[in-house]
């Protein structure tokens, strides 16, 4: 049986982790090397820096006095406390003048100067001899053919070469594995991440519509997307309880014009009818029929509404539409035996789809007409409202929609049983706050504060003030 990697191994957060490891390893490597390089040249370069100003102060020392001078320069710096360098000076015969070494520990140039490496014994207090690495700087001199030896004791920059050499062996392993260990932490944590998504996904998948993605309160990218998921799984479960009941609502609001269409079109064609009857039958099943396109044609606009495949917002005065809906419903209102006023702030503006918010608005007015009963009081009021919105008000002194009611009467074809007697399909509200929800506004309901059982409603469409 093959056995596959594990599953963050064959992550993308693995993979990205691995390429940052190995940047990391390279960049931790190029600067460890430039850090070699450049200690020791610097190491070199103050050596060497050091040995000329050393050749510069004996030169001088030997230009203003001789090879006496020079000796005796040479003397004084053997015998100086603290001195790192080693001296030996010689004549043109080859002979010892003034040194550290009881020969010359190197060939001499023939002329001008070199550089040279050498090793020396050199005793210790117990009388045991060790050997030490030096390097320095020969030079011929020109007037009386004797040389002149300066070398410093390598052991120190070699001992400081070794410790940067050993840092840097002990390092880059450690930053590689801390990388690579950093990676491999950083790809687990997303892919557990994404694993999460991945089970949630698979669980509303199945049909577990209440499933949501854990959110850590971290504030990261994972919990932003694991946010805005559960909110998209909100709207979704919110969508599908909603399809699940409108199977039954049609049903339910469409049974009656339909069963009162056939049981006329059934009795008319039981028995012979006259010209006057078959013309009141056949305009009854028009309006029946009329009844029922309405229906779906709200149900129609309704699903537009919410997809986005429908309005246009623009700058509008929505004070002007009110009062021409206002003039439209003052005669309903009256043919209904009902009283009618209107308060209507002039010059407001907001950004949205006239038609839109026409419709909206005659829903309302609508709903207030047929479920206030003849005798009662409606009023529609247009005013500014709080925090730059204004709000468009339509009162009514029906009997209200409970407190309990009024986030079902906003769902499509939701109705309360006392207004199943009355003509609709139960779309007017859930347009309104469709259209409410569009303009980036908001449906309220409320009490009228009538008298108990006839409390009356009072909705809102509080829009966003342009």
């Amino acid at each position: 049986m093959k056995l596959g990697l594990p599953t963050f191994l064959r992550t993308t957060t693995f993979k990205l982790a691995l390429l940052y490891s190995a940047m990391f390893a390279a960049f931790s490597a190029a600067l460890l090397v430039y850090l070699y390089y450049s200690t020791v040249y610097y190491i070199r370069t103050e050596s060497d820096r050091r040995l000329d100003l050393e050749f510069e102060q004996l030169g001088n020392a030997y230009y203003t006095g001789g090879m006496e001078r020079l000796s005796q320069s040479v003397l004084e710096r053997m015998t100086r406390t603290g001195s790192t360098y080693f001296y030996y000076l010689e004549d043109s015969s080859g002979r010892k003048i003034a040194g550290h070494f009881g020969r010359m520990p190197v060939a001499p140039p023939e002329v001008d100067s070199k550089i040279v490496y050498f090793d020396f014994d050199q005793p210790e207090p117990d009388g045991t001899m060790i050997v030490r690495s030096a390097a320095g700087k020969f030079v011929r001199l020109r007037d009386n053919g004797g040389a002149l030896l300066v070398a410093f004791d390598t052991a120190q920059q070699t001992a400081i070469v070794v410790r940067i050499q050993s840092a840097i062996f002990i390092a880059a392993p450690i930053g590689l594995i801390l990388s690579l260990l950093g990676g491999v932490l950083i790809s687990r944590g997303a892919a557990s991440r994404a694993d999460e998504l991945a089970r949630t996904a698979e669980a509303v998948m199945g049909g577990e519509l209440g499933r949501r993605v854990p959110v850590r309160g971290s504030g990261d990218e994972f919990d932003r997307l694991g946010q805005r998921i559960n909110a998209m799984l909100d709207q979704i479960e919110k969508l599908v309880d909603a399809t699940r009941n409108t199977g039954n609502a049609i049903a339910h609001d469409l049974r009656s014009p339909l069963s009162r269409l056939r049981n006329k079109l059934e009795i008319a064609l039981s028995k012979p009818l006259s010209q006057e009857a078959a013309s009141a039958t056949l305009n009854e099943t028009v309006e029946e029929v009329d009844r029922v396109l309405a229906t779906f044609n709200a149900i129609l606009r309704l699903a537009r509404l919410e997809a986005g495949a429908e309005g246009e917002r623009v700058r509008m005065d929505v004070s002007e539409l009110a009062e021409e809906l206002a003039e439209l419903f003052d005669p309903a209102c009256e043919e209904a035996e009902l009283s009618f006023k209107s308060q209507i702030a002039r010059h407001l503006m907001v950004l949205g789809d006239r038609d839109l918010i026409g419709q909206a608005l005659s829903n309302m007015l609508d709903n207030a007409v047929k479920y206030t009963p003849a005798g009662g009081a409606i009023s529609f009021t247009v005013a500014r409202g709080p925090d730059g919105t204004i709000d468009l008000t339509v009162v009514d002194s029906g009997p209200g929609v409970p407190a309990e009611a009024r986030e079902l009467v906003v769902q499509r074809f939701q109705r309360m049983d006392s207004a199943r007697t009355q003509p609709g399909s139960g779309l007017g509200l859930s347009l309104v706050d469709s259209v409410a929800d569009m303009h980036g506004g908001k449906l309220i309901l409320l009490d009228a504060g009538g008298p108990p059982g006839q409390p009356g409603l009072k909705a809102i469409l509080r829009l966003p003030r342009a």
